[in-house]
């Protein structure tokens, strides 16, 4: 019995141990990020998964707009793409790309680019600017977050993150693991998956065995 359970619960020790490794490697805890919406289409479509490190982990270290020189290449355009979490927004942890920094009372609208602007300084809330942050956007967005009221200037302690790269599809599991979550709790959840993820292990073991067995067999039969 002992050892049929620890043949169940192989596949989902595999996937824990997996994930605790590529979070020591790239310094960020959880080290994935699952892609809810469309906002960095075409190169991050809804239902990847992104790899992620923390910002000031080497070689990776700081954050670089789009605008700045030298700036590096991110899923196909210039500038690091993070993740953030203003507090008290009311949504969820938001995946855009930096276009630049900017310091507490810039009339930031002044170096922007006028095709992502929705008005002039006078008339967006979020400028002149409030406090020292960065100025964001979605690649997909026809506007910089701050000029189309997806989020507020973004304060450096907000990035929780760095985008590396992008895994297509695998973050459909992650999006349903967070539904289920947000549905039924996080320990109904854990049994759930944990079952299934330990069945289908199973499963898979069992079913290797059989026609390991059987070509074992079949090989006996020959000689």
């Amino acid at each position: 019995m002992m050892r049929n359970l620890s043949g169940l619960l192989a596949p989902a020790a595999a996937v824990l141990l997996v994930a605790v490794v590529v979070a020591a490697v790239a310094g960020a805890w959880p080290p994935f990020v699952a892609v809810e919406s469309g906002s960095m289409a075409p190169e991050v479509e809804r239902g990847d998964l992104v790899v992620v490190t923390s910002t000031d982990r080497f070689p990776w270290g700081g954050i670089v707009g789009a605008a700045e020189a030298g700036a590096p290449t991110t899923f196909g355009r210039a500038g690091d793409v993070v993740v953030f979490d203003p507090p008290n927004d009311g949504t969820r942890p938001i995946l855009h790309r930096i276009a630049f920094p900017v310091s507490a009372g810039e009339d930031w609208t002044d170096r922007a680019d006028p095709a992502l602007l929705d008005g002039d300084c006078a008339t967006l809330a979020t400028c002149p600017a409030p406090y020292d942050g960065y100025v964001t956007y979605g690649d997909a967005n026809g506007g910089y977050d701050q000029s189309v009221g997806i989020a507020p200037v973004v304060r450096e302690e907000w990035i929780t993150a760095k985008a590396l790269f992008a895994v297509p599809n695998l973050g459909w599991f992650r999006v349903g693991v967070d539904a289920a979550i947000a549905r039924v709790g996080l320990l109904p959840t854990a049994v759930g998956f944990g079952g299934l993820a330990a069945a289908t292990g199973g499963f898979g073991a069992l079913l290797l065995g059989r026609v390991t067995g059987r070509r074992a067999v079949r090989d006996e039969r020959e000689e």
